[in-house]
């Protein structure tokens, strides 16, 4: 029996459930919370983490599973408990709020507000004794000082709604390839060129900078752009950031080195990820992207699937109650697991000083390419791939024995999204039919459980039941993975669906007057009603969606959607050369309007095929069509079905001469969209 069970106990989030049981009187976040706080005269205590969060952890442990602070919080606070990942839309504006008291955020978040929900202090961690201050001096400013405290809730109110808002649009006086050119030059400054990405620490794997980087690096034929992005690929592939045994991502490395990883993996890194090395395996074919993406799948389909289909949300950093436990080897261990093998292995994971961490523990990384290692040993490379599947198994076997780290098992309809679109990506490139498969599945589960009889799409998903109405966030990575299986299935129902909520979301999220997005509908209960402008970890819900509404406005020959999508990149266009890791989406979407974006329709008897065997080469990116009798896309009205498969590269609706030969093809493509 638990000494102590709060609200929280009926909740289906894994994080809150973690705090169930705390002797705080928490709550879920509700829009009555702050009725009741008015009703109390109290202050409200909003206090936002994830359940893969080490300092979460950290805090929950020092203070709100001691009764001391308990009985505190209890006498003199509401206590709002918020998942982050299935309440992006509260974190986002208590973030916002603490970034500008302090000028610094992160997770866990806690964030002091009145009665009504306005902000008078924040921050995240806080040690117990700390906290207790903080504590009383609030209650005794609030209690003594109720004209300051009212001063200070209005001007930080104020500053939220103010910031991340595109309020009128901006000119539209046309977009210039010399924006994208300044924007690499002062970028290229802070690119670490011996370990690959930035060059600072802690260190993120951001896919949509590399992404950007090495699609303007083949428009431009920028081979020091494309050094820089193999470079990242090869060295955040050998780092201690990726699990060389298991598969898939930690979070990010807390060195400059890709050395020492933050343990917890999330879905929506992983997802993107299995994107990023899938489009560069076509420009640098190794075996390494390969294996990446094999084992990072694998991993997904033996640690992180739900029986409904889709994917789970992260694993935790910690087990039993230490972070990285499960991950990291002690030599003697390793001896024992791999015998005779060790010899070998513990030259190619770095059994040594370079790997080396703490207590005598080991995080297992790279230094030598595959080919290096394999001339050293006098193997082939398949002699290679062998060796290393083969005691990479060893180590995955011993490593079951092991307590596990906490899985969040809640599913969340962005992050699945984003793992179609890494999935059929990977589709594309190695032509791996389980790929499509669990592409489909999950795709097929967001349509079955997520999407609503009105259109709509719920965020959350655990137990069959689903609480949360998606956010802009959720519309966006839906309709671009949608236009993915279109893309690599030539399914027109995907298509149609992603027009479909497109739809939608221009009814329920736009703002008419700048053209941006809301990240909350119509019906928002927060204080503020922000739009997502930055492209971070994840690319901004904006800036997603203006790709959205070109690559649905080009298929479906709409004219207002590009117009807005061009307006959307309008809003953001003066000064993003500033800061281009944050605007690497965007500059996406300027590359295919200073550069074009070309559309390729493929007639004829095995159209399919030649789509995906065309799709498996490099190229910047591109639109594809394939005309079958049942056609329904505008873009496809004029063509005729031609007795060989015939490709037409187009752009605006003009086309080339056309080829049937994929060679010619490619060639066209990579004129049309050259800088």
């Amino acid at each position: 029996m638990e000494k102590y069970t709060n609200d929280l106990i009926k909740e289906s989030s894994p994080y809150l459930q973690q705090h169930a049981h705390n002797p705080i009187n928490w709550v879920p976040w509700s829009p009555d919370v702050f009725e009741r706080a008015k009703k109390e005269d109290k202050l409200v205590l909003i206090s936002v983490g994830y359940s893969a969060c080490h300092w979460c952890h950290v805090m929950e442990h020092e203070s709100f599973e001691d009764e001391e602070v308990a009985a505190i919080m209890n006498k003199h606070f509401i206590s709002v408990k918020v998942d982050r990942e299935e309440r992006p839309d509260v974190d986002q504006v208590y973030m916002t709020a603490v970034q500008l008291m302090t000028q610094q955020g992160g997770w866990p978040l806690n964030c002091f507000t009145t009665p009504d929900g306005r902000p008078i202090h924040g921050g995240t961690y806080f040690p117990k004794e700390q906290w207790m201050h903080i504590l009383r001096s609030l209650n005794h400013m609030y209690t003594n000082d109720r004209a300051k405290v009212e001063e200070f809730a209005a001007n930080v109110h104020e500053g939220v709604i103010a910031s991340e808002l595109i309020a009128e649009p901006a000119q539209m006086d046309g977009f210039e390839k010399e924006k994208l050119e300044e924007l690499i030059r002062r970028w290229s400054k802070s690119f670490d060129r011996q370990e690959g990405g930035n060059s600072r620490a802690p260190k993120f794997p951001l896919p949509t900078n590399i992404d950007f980087l090495l699609d303007y690096g083949l428009r431009t034929s920028d081979e020091s752009l494309l050094k820089h992005v193999e470079l990242t690929l090869d060295k955040m592939a050998l780092g201690g950031i990726y699990d060389q045994i298991g598969g898939g991502f930690a979070r990010y490395s807390v060195d400059m080195l890709w050395k020492v990883p933050h343990f917890e993996k999330m879905l929506y890194d992983n997802g993107q990820l299995l994107s990023s090395y899938s489009k560069a395996y076509k420009t640098y074919p190794k075996p390494l992207y390969k294996r990446i993406v094999e084992d990072t799948v694998h991993w997904l389909e033996r640690e992180m699937s739900d029986e409904s289909g889709a994917f789970y949300a992260a694993l935790d950093a910690d087990s039993e109650g230490v972070e990285g436990k499960f991950y990291v080897w002690k030599e003697d261990e390793l001896r024992s697991v791999l015998e005779k093998d060790f010899e070998w292995v513990k030259d190619f994971y770095n059994i040594n000083q370079r790997g080396h961490w703490e207590d005598g523990n080991f995080i297992l990384l790279r230094s030598e390419s595959d080919a290096s290692f394999a001339q050293k040993m006098k193997w082939s490379q398949d002699e290679l791939e062998s060796n290393v599947h083969r005691v990479n198994q060893l180590l995955l076997d011993a490593r079951k024995d092991r307590v596990r780290p906490g899985t969040d098992d809640k599913c969340l309809t962005s992050w699945n999204a984003m793992a179609i679109s890494g999935l059929c990506d990977a589709y594309e490139a190695f032509g791996d039919d389980n790929y499509l498969f669990l592409a489909l599945r999950v795709a097929k589960w967001i349509k079955n459980h997520q999407l609503q009889k009105d259109g709509s799409l719920n965020r959350n998903f655990k137990n069959g039941k689903s609480t949360v109405k998606a956010f802009l966030e959720d519309y966006a990575h839906v309709i671009d993975s949608f236009t993915h299986l279109y893309r690599v299935t030539q399914d027109e129902e995907w298509l149609n669906l992603a027009k479909q909520l497109t739809e939608y979301t221009i009814e329920h999220f736009h703002d008419a007057a700048s053209q941006m997005f809301y990240f909350t509908d119509v019906n928002t209960e927060l204080i503020a009603r922000k739009m997502e402008l930055n492209d971070n970890v994840v690319p901004a819900s904006n800036s997603v969606m203006a790709k959205n509404l070109h690559v649905l406005g080009t298929y479906y020959r709409n004219e207002e959607w590009v117009t807005i999508s061009k307006q959307m990149l309008a809003n953001v266009y003066d000064g993003m050369e500033m800061y281009g890791s944050g605007y690497s989406n965007w500059a996406l979407l300027l590359s295919r309007f200073v550069f074009g974006y070309s559309e390729v329709l493929i007639s004829g008897p095995t159209a399919k095929n030649s789509a995906l065997e065309l799709m498996r080469h490099e190229s910047p990116e591109y639109l594809i069509a394939t005309l079958n009798k049942n056609s329904e896309i505008p873009l496809l009205e004029h063509k005729k079905m031609e007795s060989v498969d015939t490709f037409f590269v187009c752009e605006f609706g003009a086309c080339q001469l056309p080829t049937v030969e994929i060679d010619e093809a490619l060639r066209q493509l990579f004129n049309t969209q050259h800088g």
